[in-house]
């Protein structure tokens, strides 16, 4: 069975649950509470089929934080569309973003 080694980071099953509450993004917060209801007796793929996460994530994220630390959990972005900025679109199509311009016209 997996199991997640606290101890060695100097960490409670406790703290894993602290940084679940107070990490400021939901993946950390997701990762760290999966660890600390693993570190709790329930088995990593019980976990997985709780959270709708393949089993083979929810290990991945046990071997990690044995290997690296409570560092390791935290979430950080890699790629991709960058996230949805209306300050940094041109004026010309902030207009289309708010809600009031959906209105469809009538016939």
């Amino acid at each position: 069975m997996l199991r997640v080694d606290c101890a060695r980071w100097g960490q409670t099953p406790q703290d894993l649950r602290q940084l679940a509450m107070r990490a400021p993004h939901a993946r950390t917060r997701e990762r760290a509470l999966a660890l600390y209801d693993i570190a709790h007796e329930s088995c990593a793929t019980q976990v997985a089929a709780r959270t709708g996460r393949h089993p083979q994530t929810v290990m991945e994220w046990v071997h990690t934080y044995n290997a690296q630390g409570p560092d390791a959990l935290v979430y950080c972005r890699t790629g991709g569309r960058p996230p949805f900025a209306p300050a940094s679109r041109p004026a010309s199509t902030r207009s289309c973003a708010r809600p009031e311009t959906w209105r469809l016209p009538r016939p």
